[in-house]
């Protein structure tokens, strides 16, 4: 059984989903991490996640050139990355 926050996570993926249309469950999920504060590092939410870091680093690069749902801001071991302003108006479109 999933707990609360994992509860959240998944209604708002699912969310973010429909609303977006063309955003994948990976990129919906990178989305839903960033706003609720799980991670902002490609290394962390791959190992949350347990996911490969190169696909977790395809999708940021995706996302970031295709609608500006994320913006990276410092590429080394870890890519840091935020909300773009796509990413800031689809996640408050979701949440009202």
């Amino acid at each position: 059984m999933m707990d609360e926050d994992e509860a959240e996570y998944m209604r708002l993926v699912e969310a973010l989903k429909a609303e977006a249309g063309r955003l994948s469950g990976l990129g919906a999920g990178i989305v839903a991490g960033l706003a609720l504060d799980i991670a902002s590092d490609s290394r962390t939410f791959a190992r949350v996640f347990g996911l490969a870091h190169a696909l977790v680093l395809r999708e940021l690069t995706a996302l970031a050139q295709t609608g500006d749902y994320v913006r990276i801001r410092q590429r080394d071991a870890r890519t840091h990355y935020e909300l773009g302003q796509a990413g800031h108006r689809l996640v408050e479109e979701v949440k009202g």
